[in-house]
């Protein structure tokens, strides 16, 4: 018997886990542009036609802190749009930008198993 299942047997609960930090943002896809709402409530945009470029900036605070971002930049070269991994509704924009021609996989998953503070670009507009 687990000490969770244990303690539940005397009649106490097993604690409640907390959320992790990084589902506050919330994203989503929808008629290809890409939102996201940070814990803050602002929201950022970016629609897909204007996507110039994808990176992922990695650093050292895991596990305990956000420790990759996928950055997206717009029509100005300039991040209009940035979340961490883990971020509510992640799935649906990987995939779409997974899909962009010649994105990089090989990079995306160096920095996935990356501790270190680093940058992998992951595509550029031609």
């Amino acid at each position: 018997m687990s000490i969770w299942a244990w303690l539940k047997s005397l009649g106490g609960a097993a604690p409640a886990r907390r959320a992790e930090p990084e589902t506050a943002y919330i994203l989503s896809l929808i008629d290809d542009v890409v939102a996201v709402r940070d814990p803050d409530n602002q929201e950022h945009r970016l629609s897909l036609s204007d996507l110039r470029g994808v990176i992922i900036e990695t650093n050292d605070s895991g596990p305990w802190g956000a420790d990759l971002w996928w950055l997206l930049f717009g029509a100005n070269d300039r991040v209009a749009v940035a979340f961490p991994s883990g971020a509510t509704g992640e799935q649906a924009v990987m995939d779409r930008l997974m899909a962009l021609p010649g994105f990089d996989f090989e990079a995306m998953t160096r920095a996935m198993s990356s501790t270190d503070v680093a940058v992998f670009p992951l595509w550029r507009t031609a």
